[in-house]
């Protein structure tokens, strides 16, 4: 009879998931770069950051789902063993000297486990190594600003484009830069405090007037990259979106070419109209 719940239990489960796969059109799992119908994971890693934390937060998963089952057993022993039917002379031990060290160890052990990958995931997060391009990002109200120091005196501004998809994610002028390399992003605020998410390269720094934060990715996936303003930082928070164009070297050095030209006199043109130039 055990065997035969379990089953059942594993056939209504895989029956859920698949029904939610359905729904979503196929969609249940993440996508490259942004968000999906029905998500149900962390979006597909597209850098080192990224996918160690993928792993942490999987190993986590694994510790308090084993936590939870245990104690969850503990619980049910104790209301089936020791309730007034099943046990009519309670126990007067007042001292167990083994449970007592095991209930003080075992937690010390589970957290030094954790804290282990947990301050090899901060140090790697927090130490930039040496970059291959700087972008300085500058966020304001409602929109980002960004600066390729490294490649001559350009900026240009990247707002919300309401006829681009995917919808509220889509911007004029979108940020590039190269595969493969590592990308320090050096930012601050022009008004109130922002902050710069890209979720697939797992950075999130908040940008803060008169305060020059940084942080660092390398995009190991060609394709578009979505981010948003993670702070709450007015009316129009929800539409600066962050767009990141991740391209071959050759094309980033077109790209750059057009980009000294066309924003040089007019910040606004947009990131199609260089790359139909620099084809």
């Amino acid at each position: 009879m055990r065997m035969s719940m379990g089953l059942i239990g594993r056939r209504l489960l895989g029956g859920a998931v698949a029904g939610m796969a359905l729904a979503a059109g196929g969609t249940a799992f993440a996508e490259l770069g942004q968000p999906a119908p029905w998500e149900v994971t962390l979006q597909q890693a597209a850098s080192p950051v990224m996918e160690n934390i993928v792993w942490f937060h999987n190993f986590l998963l694994v510790v308090i789902t084993v936590i939870t089952l245990f104690v969850l057993a503990l619980l049910v022993m104790v209301v089936m063993k020791f309730n007034a039917r099943a046990n009519p002379v309670p126990s007067r031990t007042t001292h167990n000297t083994l449970i007592e060290v095991a209930w003080t160890l075992v937690p010390v052990l589970i957290l030094v486990g954790i804290a282990v990958p947990s301050f090899r995931l901060l140090f790697l997060q927090l130490d930039v190594p040496k970059s291959d391009l700087t972008i300085k990002v500058t966020g304001k109200q409602w929109y980002w600003s960004y600066a390729y120091p490294d490649n001559g005196k350009f900026e240009f501004d990247s707002l919300l484009a309401q006829d681009k998809q995917p919808r509220l994610l889509g911007v004029d002028n979108e940020m590039v830069v190269p595969v493969n390399k590592v990308i320090r992003i050096q930012t601050t605020g022009a008004d109130v405090i922002h902050s710069f998410a890209v979720p697939a390269f797992g950075i999130k720094i908040d940008s803060i007037p008169g305060r020059l934060n940084e942080t660092w990715f390398k995009a190991t996936k060609t394709g578009m990259y979505y981010g948003q303003c993670s702070e709450l930082c007015g009316k129009d928070h929800a539409f600066m979106p962050i767009a990141v164009r991740v391209v071959e070297d050759q094309e980033f050095a077109s790209w750059v070419d057009a980009a000294k030209k066309k924003f040089a006199s007019s910040p606004a043109n947009s990131y199609a109209s260089i790359g139909q130039a620099s084809r």
